[in-house]
């Protein structure tokens, strides 16, 4: 993922916020609002079907089992439609860093190195430089959908849409205003996230307090407890098909014995050289003592996701890391070409770009035998997110607050806060336009999603 180009050094901050302002000639800030699919529009269904070419057929019915669960988890699983659509709406043509599915369930507490516990963007698979419009789009259209689904009336759904993009200008707007180092530094903390919704709703406050506690307790000894066993002494994945199989019970011994020791090796020393190396340092005293096929997400069900048991001296001193299969962005068919070496290194890149703390493992590697591309994290570090379908209006609003400031502070990383500042300006005109779309676009959704009803109906 190369860096965003930004002429910040040739413009004066002046020049950069006329800059801005003069793009709405162009591109009107009402233009937003507009959504009509397209006459040529692709099936929906065949773009999903498309994504599962070199996918584990066995865990595809998984994927699709859960898409249909409802309109917002299908809206979760199918950031490859809303990309095709958005490739056909205005933009400014100002490029950040984008997340690419920036659906307000992609939000969560992980901790940060220093042990804190922190809120932020959770998910980077689809990262690539492009325009900032789309994920805000996505953030907006999402909130509606879970807003119907909780029962809200149509008129707070479009004020949860609004408030998405008020919340966003507004700190789209200090960020402009700030040395770009504290932008950089800037992060969430949980406390004053409990805090807010606490302020606009007990209820939501009591709900996000029991997340940040159970966040709090899943350290890597607890999950080794969930996954793990100990037999004959020796710690090993606990089967759970088809979500959780190990390896050794999954190859045939054929496939066993055409495993060669040497490109084990090379996978393991090509992620650790994406590493800095003080982390290879840290990464010397493990050894892998066993591996698992494991199943997760909704979207990206029937991608290679393993998870990898690593021993120190003792069996009770273990991380556990998981590596999971990337292929090409949704949005790559309908951007610009970016230079960067692999699927994995962007997905990588990306994060590090955006996020207010990375995992210290966080690495990448290619297949020496085939060409797929993983990247590697832990597993289960402190993460935790807050159901939103548990949320009144009061508590999603204020929920839906801190996902646009931590998705402003991403682009306002990456992107060029005074420009787009000054493109957004300080009335509600940009707000009026995309919860517009949102609702527009969550009617979409619902008609997308009854077509995959049918067809799994159908069979």
């Amino acid at each position: 993922m190369p860096e965003q180009p930004i002429d910040q050094q040739r413009l004066s901050v002046e020049e950069r916020s006329a800059q801005g302002k003069s793009l709405r000639k162009q591109v009107p800030r009402s233009s937003h609002g507009e959504w009509t699919p397209a006459s040529d529009r692709p099936n929906p269904l065949q773009l999903l079907q498309a994504q599962d070419e070199g996918r584990l057929d066995h865990l595809l019915p998984i994927k699709y089992g859960r898409l249909v669960a409802s309109p917002f988890v299908f809206l979760r699983g199918s950031a490859v439609v809303m990309a095709s659509d958005l490739a056909n709406t205005p933009v400014t043509g100002l490029d950040a860093a984008t997340c690419g599915d920036a659906h307000l369930s992609n939000f969560g507490v992980f901790a940060t190195p220093e042990r804190n516990l922190v809120f932020d963007l959770n998910d980077f698979d689809e990262v690539f430089i492009g325009p900032w419009e789309w994920d805000i789009k996505r953030l907006a259209a999402s909130a509606v959908v879970a807003g119907r689904q909780n029962g809200f009336k149509e008129k707070d759904n479009l004020k949860l849409a609004q408030l998405v993009t008020r919340v966003y200008r507004k700190a789209m707007n200090r960020f402009s205003k700030l040395p770009i180092l504290d932008v950089w530094y800037f992060h969430v903390e949980t406390d004053k996230i409990l805090a807010q919704i606490e302020n606009y709703s007990k209820e939501a406050g009591k709900r996000t307090g029991k997340v940040l506690k159970k966040a709090r307790k899943k350290t890597q000894a607890r999950t080794l407890e969930k996954l793990t066993q100990l037999v004959d002494g020796k710690r090993q994945f606990i089967n759970n098909p088809p979500l959780l199989v190990r390896l050794s019970d999954l190859l045939t011994e054929e496939q066993k014995s055409q495993v060669k020791e040497q490109d084990i090796e090379k996978a393991w020393f090509e992620y650790l050289n994406s590493l800095p190396r003080e982390r290879r340092v840290l990464l010397s005293r493990f050894r892998i003592a066993d591996g698992a096929l494991r199943v997760g997400g909704v979207g990206s069900v029937g991608t290679r996701c393993s998870i990898l048991l690593l021993e120190g001296s003792a069996p009770q001193d273990a991380i556990i890391l998981k590596q999971k299969e990337v292929g090409p962005s949704v949005l790559e068919a309908y951007l610009p070409k970016r230079d960067y070496s692999s699927y994995a290194q962007r997905v990588v890149t990306g994060q590090r770009m955006m996020k207010a703390a990375s995992d210290i493992f966080l690495g990448w590697h290619q297949s020496p035998t085939t060409t797929r591309q993983f990247y590697w994290r832990q597993l289960k570090d402190m993460k935790g997110s807050v159901d939103v379908s548990t949320l009144d209006e009061r508590g999603l609003g204020a929920y839906l607050a801190v996902c646009s400031l931590c998705l402003a502070r991403a682009h306002g990383r990456t992107g060029d806060p005074v420009a787009i500042t000054g493109y957004l300006g300080k009335g509600d005109v940009f707000d009026q336009a995309i919860g517009k779309f949102a609702v527009a676009y969550a009617d979409q959704t619902e008609q997308d999603y009854l077509l995959l009803v049918d067809a799994v109906n159908s069979g």
